[in-house]
C-alpha cells in the first residue's frame, strides 16, 4: 500500500514543476521585455554571452517564419510525448532521470507555445555571441537539456527492454 502511496505522488510532483519551470521561463521572458526591448544588447560576458531581445515568429535562423501553427502543432506533440512517457513509466526510482526529461520537454514546449498563442512570437533574450548562436530562451534550454540528458540515459543508463512498458499493445 505504501509503494502505491509513494507511486501517485510522482503526478502532482510532476505537474507543480513543470507549472514552476513554465512560470520560470515567463518570468525571464518579461523581464526581458521590460529591460530589453527598444535598447542595445547588453554584454555580459564581452565577446562571449549577452542579452539581446528578439521576438522570433519562426525558429532558429528564421526557418518557417510566420508559420506558427506549425510550431503550435510540434509543441502540443512534444507536450503529449512528455506526458504520455511520465504517466507510463512504472513508478521505480531506476526511471526518475526519464521523467525529469520529461519535465523539462514539457515546460519548454508549453513556455514557447504560450508565447507563439499570446504573441505570435516567441521572446528570446540569450545569445552566445562567440559563436554567433542563434538567439533563444529559458524554454528552449529546457528542451535541449531534456533531449540531450535523454538521449545519455537512454545510451548508457537503459537497456532496450527498458521501455516495453510505454507500448500500448502490451499489457
Amino acid at each position: 500500500m505504501a509503494g502505491k502511496r509513494r507511486d501517485r505522488g510522482r503526478y502532482p510532483a510532476g505537474a507543480v514543476s513543470l507549472v514552476l519551470l513554465t512560470a520560470l521561463d515567463q518570468i525571464t521572458k518579461y523581464f526581458a521585455v521590460r529591460c530589453l526591448k527598444g535598447r542595445a544588447g547588453i554584454s555580459v560576458i564581452p565577446g562571449v554571452f549577452e542579452l539581446f531581445y528578439l521576438e522570433n515568429r519562426g525558429a532558429a535562423f528564421g526557418m518557417f517564419e510566420n508559420r506558427q501553427w506549425v510550431f503550435i502543432m510540434i509543441a502540443l506533440a512534444m507536450l503529449a510525448a512528455a506526458v504520455y512517457v511520465y504517466l507510463f513509466l512504472p513508478g521505480e526510482r531506476h526511471f526518475h532521470g526519464i521523467r525529469f526529461c520529461m519535465v523539462l520537454i514539457g515546460a519548454g514546449a508549453v513556455g514557447n507555445m504560450i508565447d507563439r498563442l499570446a504573441c505570435r512570437y516567441v521572446v528570446d533574450f540569450l545569445y552566445v555571441s562567440l559563436i554567433d548562436f542563434p538567439v533563444f530562451n529559458v524554454a528552449d534550454c529546457y528542451v535541449v537539456v531534456g533531449a540531450a540528458l535523454l538521449i545519455l540515459l537512454i545510451f548508457t543508463v537503459y537497456r532496450n527492454d527498458s521501455f516495453a512498458c510505454l507500448d500500448p499493445r502490451k499489457e
